[in-house]
């Protein structure tokens, strides 16, 4: 039986820059554009008639930018996994994105296999970031972080078992489900059961935010 193809979006001001992302997944038998869009509200409105898997979204642009559109995305029941595009690594706008609920990030000159690879890692739940990245995010957002932010992410973690601390702790470092599987001792299904748990216990959309909050108190 065939796998259903992975349903995506593209939202991006600057038409070459749909037209080529268009051009590559589309040639993989594996993904298929369901919808374009040139800004983020339009982005939106294209995820809502689509319904896709995996949302792939410029940073800056008119009427809506892809951190407020990121922001709206990632709260919906059917929520898809959002990738912000760049063309900086550090860009500070990259990082609020993340911390807004985007699974990763992707350069705009990234190789086109590289993309399609991307999108099949983040829509199967796996993480796109690497611990520099994670790290650099981390100390970007909690710059001055005040003593409630701390107690706040201590009184989510109280609310984990042994093994989910555990679980959190590693994502925290940056850990692929993979990783993770092999420094516990455990299965990758069971990795990704109990990452499940943790968005729910911990109220967060990604493992980004996981991280934040191991890290909000100070045990990363």
């Amino acid at each position: 039986m065939t796998e259903p193809k992975i349903r995506i979006v593209i939202v991006d001001d600057d038409p070459l820059v749909r037209s080529g992302l268009a051009m590559i997944l589309g040639g993989s038998s594996t993904l298929e554009v369901v919808a374009q869009a040139a800004d983020g509200a339009a982005g939106i409105v294209a995820v809502e008639e689509h319904s896709p898997d995996v949302v792939l979204i410029d940073i800056r642009m008119p009427v809506m930018d892809g951190i407020e559109a990121t922001a709206s995305l990632v709260t919906r029941p059917d929520a898809p996994q959002v990738i912000v595009l760049t063309t900086f690594d550090a860009d500070d706008y990259v990082m609020r994105a993340l911390a807004a609920g985007a699974s990763g990030f992707l350069l705009k000159d990234t190789a086109p296999q590289d993309i399609v690879d991307a999108i099949h890692k983040v829509a199967a739940g796996e993480p796109m970031l690497s611990p520099s990245v994670t790290s650099t995010l981390i100390q970007q957002v909690t710059t001055g972080q005040s003593p409630d932010r701390a107690r706040a992410a201590k009184t989510r973690l109280d609310r984990l078992t042994e093994r989910e601390l555990e679980v959190a702790l590693a994502v925290g470092r940056g850990l692929s489900n993979a990783e993770i599987a092999k420094e516990l001792y455990l299965s990758v299904p069971t990795v990704k059961a109990h990452i499940g748990r943790l968005f729910t216990k911990l109220e967060v959309e990604n493992r980004v935010q996981i991280a934040l909050c191991v890290h909000d108190a100070g045990l990363g």
